[in-house]
C-alpha cells in the first residue's frame, strides 16, 4: 500500500530512507532545523498542491520526528 506520509517511495534508495541517512550525517541541531523547516513548508502549502489533510499529516510527521529524537536521546 502506498504511504505518502510515513514512507514515501520517492525518499527510498535501496533499503535506506533519506531521513535515516540525514540523521546519521547531520548534527542534532541541524536535524531539528530541517524537520521544523519541512513542517513549516507543508503547513504553508497545505491544500495548494494537492490534498490538504495529507500536507497537514506530513507536517505532523516532521514534528513527531523531532519528539522521537528527544525521546531517543
Amino acid at each position: 500500500m502506498k504511504d505518502n506520509v510515513n514512507h514515501p517511495d520517492h525518499y527510498k534508495s535501496g533499503k535506506y530512507e533519506c531521513i535515516e541517512v540525514m540523521r546519521d550525517i547531520l548534527t542534532e541541531e541541524q536535524m531539528k532545523g530541517f524537520c521544523l523547516g519541512n513542517a513549516l513548508k507543508y503547513l504553508w502549502r497545505a491544500g495548494k498542491n494537492g490534498d490538504f489533510i495529507e500536507d497537514v499529516n506530513k507536517a505532523q510527521w516532521y514534528l513527531d520526528y523531532i519528539e522521537r529524537m528527544y525521546m531517543d536521546a
